[in-house]
């Protein structure tokens, strides 16, 4: 009869591909395993949060270069706005530009996202771009 036990737990571990397949089988064992599954699926979870949080940054600075681009061509205009040989009609073709500007600021902001979460704006408060 013992035989026959061990005969069927040889062939349980054996179909399983298991050494423990029970607490019986080795109590300690199992506890640890136990201990050790709880790890790698903590270990999963944050690993797949460190992919979001990359393409989190990746999408982020893609929208902010877009920012930055907008930003040195109004730093350009402001610097030709200075300019002593323009005229009031030339700063203010200028001013219009510049306000062009801001308001493609203001559409990268609204629409960058990343899953669905508003990543430029806050959408529950108007923050828009002020310029002098």
């Amino acid at each position: 009869c013992i035989n026959a036990a061990n005969l069927s737990k040889t062939q349980e571990k054996l179909s399983s591909g298991y050494r423990i397949n029970r607490a019986s089988d080795d109590a300690a064992g199992m506890g640890v395993s136990g201990k050790i599954n709880a790890q790698i699926r903590g270990l999963s979870q944050a690993s797949r949060n460190t992919s979001k949080a990359i393409n989190f940054i990746q999408t982020t600075e893609g929208n902010l270069n877009e920012v930055e681009k907008v930003l040195v061509r109004m730093k350009e205009l402001a610097v030709q706005s200075g300019n002593g040989t323009y005229s009031d009609a030339d700063r203010g073709s200028i001013q219009i530009e510049i306000e062009q500007l801001t308001d493609e600021i203001n559409r990268i902001a609204d629409q960058a996202q990343y899953n669905q979460m508003h990543m430029l704006s806050n959408k529950s408060a108007s923050q828009n771009v002020r310029t002098a």
